[in-house]
């Protein structure tokens, strides 16, 4: 069962208040598992150093690993973060977007990462889970570039690809982000094992505190 939002919030205070009891308990979050051929399993070490990172940095009671949930399955309802990333083709059925348009409204937050030709695929198949919304880019002072670590011009770029800036689209229920793009910033990569890439350890650092402003927004705000 998905943590409902104002529950989530105070587990985590109690739990980053006792430590004996966070360091028995654990939130889980997962990486989306998608049809239409696309590599929903791109980046593999990507969510294990972004746990790492908000385990050590602020103390986020999260499980080591990242799960696998797939688009239609209940068990997405017991994550309170989800990561899609990849690099092309998606296609979600009916049933699937009934069921990520449930778990969004429900309190879930989903993380969409543009690893490059993602973009088209991700924003058609998301029509079909809010028919009613559009993707939005968000204003650099949108709290989720501010919730621990502050990025005033908005998303850090990570890697080049077409020349572009950085931009953080959101599709906006009821007043919160529920669904976050990052397009043209690749934090993904910049999340990954340092020796993929080998980016500089500053770049890797604002991949990783983005990162981790994301997870705190999926975790804490109303």
């Amino acid at each position: 069962m998905l943590f409902p939002r104002t529950f989530c919030l105070s587990i985590l205070f109690f739990l980053l208040a006792t430590q004996t009891q966070a360091q028995q308990a654990s939130i889980r979050i997962a990486k989306l598992k998608y049809g239409g051929g696309g590599d929903w399993y791109a980046n593999k070490t990507a969510l294990p150093n972004l746990i790492a990172f908000c385990k050590e940095q602020l103390g986020l009671p999260l499980a080591n690993e990242e799960d696998i949930v797939e688009v239609g399955s209940p068990d997405i309802f017991r994550y309170p973060f989800v990561y899609m990333t990849g690099h092309g083709y998606v296609s979600f059925s009916a049933q699937e977007a009934r069921n990520l348009r449930n778990y969004l409204i429900a309190g879930g937050f989903l993380h969409i990462d543009d690893n490059y030709g993602l973009y088209e695929h991700a924003i058609r198949e998301m029509k079909k889970v809010f028919p009613e919304l559009d993707f939005v880019e968000l204003p650099f002072d949108h709290p989720i570039y501010h919730m621990k670590y502050d990025f005033p011009r908005g998303l850090p770029k990570i890697h080049e690809h077409d020349g572009k800036p950085p931009q953080g689209f959101a599709l906006i229920y009821e007043g919160r982000v529920v669904c976050f793009f990052s397009y043209e910033s690749d934090l993904g990569n910049g999340w990954e094992d340092q020796s993929i890439y080998n980016d500089p350890e500053e770049l890797r650092q604002q991949a990783l505190r983005m990162g981790a402003n994301l997870l705190l927004y999926a975790f804490t705000y109303p």
